[in-house]
């Protein structure tokens, strides 16, 4: 499975966004793919499922389609029919048709209106949802782009110039459909005060890897009490962390065996490596510490350069921080009428 062919995926009848310039790296991701690790397939999915959800619930639609998760440096995309766009994730100082467009908000687009975003002001991603979603052809139950395999998405690839990707068909959200878009039929932006929660944050809480027994203690303390920047050498696979080498049990190797989204593993060299959404499934490093659910986005908007601390906080209160997050997603009132012309 090198990557995805199909009608879904070659240009034909309407509706379509055309990728006028891709960005660093545009992909098109959804929840992910979970439960295939035995294939040696992660799960994948958009790095911060937090504003991926978010941008598909402002659009209309369910928070598991597919939208583009735009890294670093956004894309510019044309429409070629009318549809409810949102934003959100890091602010690229997006404009549609000149005019400015903030993340976190809603918009109906006329066919032919052209969406242009530039550098991230901070963090690392955004996501473009659109009415109806990426209707790409799902493989193994998802639409999401594994890059190291070259697994689903649009041809298994980041995008690039040139391409064509179908959006939703019938019974899709559509424009004016006041049941999708916003409680006036018009367009919705997050609440303000919710936009605190999603304030940058250095700390990213972490439970107890499974071999974080077999470090001694001043490397477990080490690793509490430092600080790491975040290189330039990071990616979708692994996040990379330069600061003090964190000494490892025997010679830092092990047998292989399964490993999860946001383990953290310290290799021979002692610079641990933050597992990310299309990681290997296995690996040979011992695990100090793993990132809990709640705090994957967070990770998914570090960007090279950026410094981050570990908080160590119970399984108890990760299972608990994760479920409050899912129920704030899910909220009724999250979302509120916003002006169209802003």
């Amino acid at each position: 499975m090198s990557g995805v062919t199909g009608e879904r995926n070659a240009p034909g009848a309407g509706p379509w966004l055309e990728v006028i310039e891709p960005g660093l790296q545009t992909t098109v991701q959804d929840r992910g793919r979970p439960g295939h690790a035995r294939l040696g397939v992660s799960a994948g999915g958009a790095a911060d499922p937090l504003a991926c959800a978010l941008a598909n619930r402002l659009a209309g639609n369910d928070t598991a389609a597919a939208a583009l998760e735009m890294t670093l440096v956004g894309a510019t995309v044309r429409f070629e029919a009318p549809a409810i766009i949102a934003l959100a994730g890091a602010d690229m100082r997006a404009e549609i048709d000149g005019a400015p467009f903030p993340p976190f908000r809603s918009r109906a687009v006329p066919a032919g209106a052209v969406l242009k975003c530039g550098a991230a002001l901070h963090g690392a991603r955004a996501y473009l949802a659109v009415s109806g979603g990426i209707d790409l052809t799902p493989v193994l139950g998802s639409r999401s782009t594994h890059l190291p395999s070259r697994l689903g998405g649009f041809q298994g690839r980041a995008l690039r110039r040139g391409d064509r990707l179908p959006l939703g068909g019938p019974g899709a959200a559509s424009p004016g459909d006041p049941e999708h878009f916003g409680v006036a039929g018009g367009p919705l932006m997050l609440r303000p005060e919710a936009l605190d929660r999603l304030a940058p944050r250095p700390v990213l809480r972490v439970t107890p890897g499974a071999q974080a027994e077999r470090f001694d203690e001043r490397a477990r303390r080490l690793f509490a009490e430092s600080e790491f920047t975040v290189s330039a050498t990071s990616d979708r696979m692994g996040i990379r962390l330069d600061g003090p080498a964190i000494p490892t049990p025997g010679d830092g190797r092990m047998p292989s065996e399964g490993m999860p989204l946001g383990a953290i593993q310290v290799p021979p060299d002692g610079a641990p490596i933050l597992l990310f959404v299309d990681h290997q499934t296995t690996g040979g490093y011992p695990v100090i510490a793993s990132v809990i659910a709640a705090d994957v986005w967070r990770a998914g908007q570090l960007r090279p350069g950026a410094r981050v601390r570990f908080e160590t906080v119970v399984p108890e209160a990760a299972r608990a921080a994760y479920r409050e997050q899912q129920a704030w997603l899910r909220s009724d009132g999250l979302l509120v009428p916003a002006d169209a012309t802003r």
